[in-house]
């Protein structure tokens, strides 16, 4: 009997396999026709693929459901390594158009695919799936990420029956072409892809003894060698006989006004330190100052729905000239000063249009925190009495390869319902003119206006520069410094300031 039981599970154990090889067999075959359609020297047809994605789909679909667990190596690096540059092209059609994967927020490592069942990022089915679990350096020349000095895409699938030879052929191919090795007056350019894998590698003279193993002519292990700047524009066929980046340094910047991608967070803290005098700088003129740590959080339910948190926390110091905007930082007493966590609520970030992948529209309705916000005899004004609905629409360009405009329109409601009952309506508006000298920095210069809308007329405009500092792909650091002014402050010859300093985190 049990040799019955043991003869069935082994048959069907057996028609199980032959159907998972058969069904990957169909998906390399269905590969096949795909790159061979769009695909063109290694350039991709994006534009293409978009007006008509069935095909894509259903390719895309045939990845999610393949079930992998019955697969021998072979099999499963050449579905993984399809699987990643299917799923590359798929993410970048969802937010054609575009010039560079790094206009995507998350692309290689938030934004989920799933992959034989299985969610996780491009990187983790890279770095965990493939290079850790195989340790095949060849891999690199394989696997394409949709930039230009990535290496060339195949118009051929990868195929588990003679996948060691496509490995190696691919490699070769790579190593030998001089638009990916090159050699100019500096030496022998190197990819960053060795850069990044330095350890992998052993540095640049390992690099050279692997990259030795496949060329046809061998390189000096004492050649004068450096890495050469990565070109992330779009493997797109649009840019195919353009040599030079359409991106340049722009491609390397964070851009605010994404949404986040789905399972991805950011996590923001904006402090502003805004400080008035009310004259001409006498004596026995007022400074007034607000220090405001806005906390925002938000996680992204889906590619173009986010959900989160915003609070604020507020220290207000006045005090008569001389005096420092700094003093707000010193202890602070009635009736001069307070400070608390002073307002709380939900927030959401929204993608409206799929193919606006640069446009957002971000609300949040925050609540007051605490009692006599708004001051009485003892105490100055803090903050609203009454809840804040602030919706901001953001907007973000690139302008050639080194510089973007955002633009952002604002409906600000504040005080609503809250002890003056009477609520204070605006519409900010802010231009941003940003430069991106190198990767990871940008500078920018800010213009702002404020009307109100409310009998008198009053208004504000601001006038700042700032600076953005990259640190790493989920860490970034902000300066701004502003000229600020309003109706009343230009009524009294009065002048104003701001000083802001921010963190951003995101994964």
């Amino acid at each position: 009997m049990k040799t019955c039981l043991l003869c069935l599970l082994s048959v069907y154990s057996i028609i199980c396999f032959s159907q998972d090889v058969a069904k990957l067999n169909v998906f390399e075959a269905k590969m096949d026709e795909f790159l061979a359609q769009y695909v063109v020297d290694g350039f991709v047809d994006y534009e293409q693929i978009k007006i008509s994605s069935e095909n894509l789909t259903k390719l895309v679909t045939s990845i999610a459901e393949m079930d992998n667990s019955n697969f021998n190596d072979a099999q499963k690096i050449a579905f993984y390594i399809n699987s990643y540059n299917l799923l590359v092209i798929d993410q970048i059609v969802s937010h054609y158009p575009s010039s560079s994967v790094k206009d995507i927020p998350g692309f290689f490592d938030r934004i989920k695919y799933r992959i034989a069942s299985k969610e996780m990022t491009l990187n983790t089915l890279e770095k965990e799936l493939l290079l850790k679990a195989y340790k095949d350096s060849r891999f690199h020349f394989v696997l394409v990420c949709g930039a230009k000095d990535c290496p060339k895409l195949w118009d051929k699938s990868y195929k588990a029956d003679i996948i060691e030879e496509q490995l190696e052929n691919r490699s070769r191919e790579v190593l030998n072409d001089p638009i990916f090795l090159k050699e100019t007056d500096r030496g022998i350019g190197l990819s960053e892809i060795f850069k990044w894998n330095r350890f992998e590698f052993d540095g640049k003279k390992g690099a050279i003894r692997f990259i030795n193993g496949f060329r046809n002519e061998q390189i000096n292990l004492d050649s004068d060698t450096y890495y050469y700047d990565y070109d992330w524009t779009l493997n797109d066929v649009r840019f195919a006989n353009n040599g030079d980046s359409a991106t340049g340094n722009n491609s390397y910047r964070y851009v605010t006004s994404a949404s986040i991608p789905k399972g991805g967070i950011e996590v923001k803290l904006f402090n502003n330190l805004y400080s008035q005098v009310e004259g001409q700088g006498n004596v026995s003129d007022l400074r007034s100052t607000y220090f405001t740590s806005s906390l925002s959080f938000l996680y992204g339910t889906s590619n173009r729905f986010n959900i989160g948190f915003a609070a604020r926390y507020r220290r207000v110091f006045n005090a008569s000239l001389p005096s420092s905007p700094f003093n707000i930082f010193e202890s602070l007493s009635a009736p001069d000063g307070r400070q608390r966590i002073s307002a709380f609520g939900p927030q959401i970030r929204w993608a409206p249009i799929e193919a606006w992948s640069n446009f957002s529209i971000q609300s949040q309705f925050t609540f007051p925190l605490g009692s006599q916000l708004s001051g009485s005899e003892n105490s100055p004004f803090l903050d609203w009495a009454g809840p804040v609905f602030w919706t901001q629409f953001f907007n973000d360009k690139s302008i050639g390869d080194k510089f973007s405009l955002f633009t952002e329109i604002d409906l600000l409601i504040e005080e609503i319902g809250g002890a003056g009952k009477a609520n204070r309506v605006s519409t900010p508006m802010t231009v941003i003119l940003s430069y991106f000298p190198i990767k990871n920095v940008t500078l920018y210069g800010l213009a702002g206006y404020s009307p109100y809308l409310a009998s008198p007329y009053d208004y504000f405009t601001q006038f700042g520069l700032g600076a953005k500092f990259q640190l790493s792909p989920n860490f970034e650091i902000e300066f701004l410094a502003t000229d600020f002014s309003n109706k009343y402050l230009n009524s009294i010859n009065g002048s104003a300031a701001t000083y802001n300093f921010g963190l951003r985190y995101s994964r």
